[in-house]
């Protein structure tokens, strides 16, 4: 159990991290989406490529292509968008919707079906989100739609990395992570042209987006759905919406209601609920402690 809770903490700097990329972005980021997607994401698979060693073999190199898109090149191209026509709060807390996504597509694609105190956690937390978001604020509907599209994006991909697991988190991050860079690199051209001149501060916020929101969190993140499944760490990421919440508040001047007030501590409550049915779970005997039938009659056969 102590671990497992370690591993949750683990999965936490993602969301966290993510919360955060909301505000930078819109504060010092140049206002083109399909660039700022390349940027986040190609320094950062190359780095973690680097450190990995790997090239993809096989079917990898589609499910890396797909990957890409799903969880970090289209998906990066919509928060962008998300991120410079909402407000950061806004931006985060729309898409709390997706730890219900996650256990929706991890019992389609994986056969993991949620338990009822996993899901009221999450309709808890997306009643918060509601909350938060009936606080009067102008909101732009095309945002929120490419906020609903990229937590649907990152939804199936998060749940299909979990079922590609054939191979170790840093590689299968780094061949994300280029892939979805380099897939959107030829639309980047073509739409917005040259790569936007970056002053001092852009380039002090493409760093931070590329390297600790980016690589770092999403090896911790991916590290956790491995561990924890879609459900736990998918009631985890409603950590993104507090962050950016809080974090629109302190630093970009955005205002915090009391009613916002009121759907951060709803949506904290989804997530003890929905963590408190992943601390009640029986142990499960994984495909890697099981002994093969054929080994065992070998082993019988030699003594």
């Amino acid at each position: 159990m102590e671990a497992k809770w370690r591993w949750m903490a683990v999965t936490a700097l993602a969301p966290i991290a993510w919360g955060s990329t909301y505000v930078v972005t819109r504060a010092v980021l140049p206002d083109e989406p399909l660039w700022g997607a390349v940027l986040r994401a190609l320094p950062a698979g190359l780095l973690l490529l680097a450190l990995a060693r790997r090239l993809p073999k096989g079917a990898w190199w589609w499910r890396a292509a797909l990957l890409g898109v799903l969880n970090t090149g289209g998906f990066f191209v919509l928060v962008y968008a998300v991120a410079q026509r909402l407000p950061s709060g806004i931006a985060a807390t729309v898409m709390a919707a997706s730890p219900l996504a996650m256990m929706g597509f991890g019992w389609l694609l994986l056969g993991r079906r949620p338990r009822a105190l996993a899901l009221a956690g999450g309709l808890v937390g997306a009643a918060g989100v509601a909350v938060m978001l009936l606080g009067g604020q102008a909101v732009d509907p095309l945002g929120v739609v490419a906020a609903l599209a990229a937590m649907t994006l990152s939804a199936i991909g998060y749940v299909l990395a979990t079922r590609w697991s054939d191979v170790d988190v840093l590689t299968s991050t780094s061949w994300q992570l280029v892939a979805g860079g380099l897939l959107v690199l030829p639309a980047a051209l073509i739409v917005e042209g040259p790569p936007p001149a970056l002053d001092g501060p852009a380039l002090a916020g493409f760093a931070y987006v590329s390297l600790l929101a980016t690589a770092v969190a999403f090896l911790a993140w991916f590290s956790g759905l491995r561990r924890l499944g879609p459900a736990t760490a998918g009631l985890i990421g409603l950590l993104n919406p507090v962050t950016g919440v809080v974090l629109g508040a302190l630093v970009a001047g955005e205002s915090l209601t009391l009613r916002q007030l009121l759907g951060l501590a709803i949506v904290l409550a989804g997530i003890a609920v929905g963590q408190s049915a992943s601390a009640s779970r029986k142990p499960r005997v994984g495909t890697k402690n099981v002994v093969p039938v054929a080994a065992v009659e070998k082993s019988r056969m030699r003594s």
